[in-house]
């Protein structure tokens, strides 16, 4: 199987004279508690960033790894968060969009062009592009997905020393078996997203 060319999409507008490209994504769309936190970054060209890929693909390690790489080469990069109160009251795809916008939003740099990952696409103000498994197949949305999903991990382990009865270190919030015996024990936390966990407590 050939190997994807990560910059094949950011190229063919490379060639058309755009230059200021941003990938976005973002982390913790799924868990049942915590932030939703996008990422949005504008590489050089070409940048030379071995293994860049979908964060979901690579080791925790090698994230940490890749994080101040990307924050190095990156001519701009900005991080954007949701709360879980505003997931709760807005839904998870509006907070997705808010936070990919604050992300946007806090780039030193304007870009041109936003490459996002997915389907779903809204007006940022600037030209956007969505990308279907773009983490995987753009080299700016995985260095977007890599420092979002870095970030909201590390919220997370700070929120498990908060509330350690959720071991929300193991699973970052996602819904595990471990995660829902926690629930049934002790109940939600001021962090989970009450519309979430509307069925598994309609159930009780």
């Amino acid at each position: 199987m050939s190997e994807v060319n990560m910059w094949e999409i950011e190229d063919l507008h490379f060639e058309k004279g755009v230059k200021r490209i941003c990938g976005v994504d973002e982390a913790g769309r799924g868990p049942l508690a915590g932030p939703v936190v996008a990422a949005a970054v504008i590489l050089p060209p070409h940048a030379e960033i071995p293994g860049l890929n979908d964060s979901k693909k690579l080791s925790d390690k090698r994230r940490r790894e890749l994080f101040p790489v990307i924050q190095e080469q990156a001519v701009a990069y900005g991080i954007g968060i949701a709360t879980h109160e505003e997931i709760d009251e807005i839904n998870i795809l509006q907070a997705t969009f808010l936070a990919m916008e604050r992300a946007i939003n806090a780039l030193t740099v304007k870009p041109e062009l936003a490459l996002i990952d997915g389907n779903r696409e809204k007006d940022f103000g600037i030209p956007v592009e969505t990308v279907v498994k773009g983490d995987s197949r753009s080299a700016s949305i995985a260095a977007a997905s890599i420092l979002a999903k870095v970030t909201r991990d590390d919220m997370m382990l700070e929120m498990a020393e908060k509330y350690p009865q959720y071991a929300f270190e193991i699973h970052k919030g996602y819904g595990t078996k471990a995660h829902y015996v926690a629930l049934t024990e002790h109940g939600p936390s001021p962090i989970h997203r009450m519309t979430f966990l509307k069925k598994f407590y309609g159930q009780k």
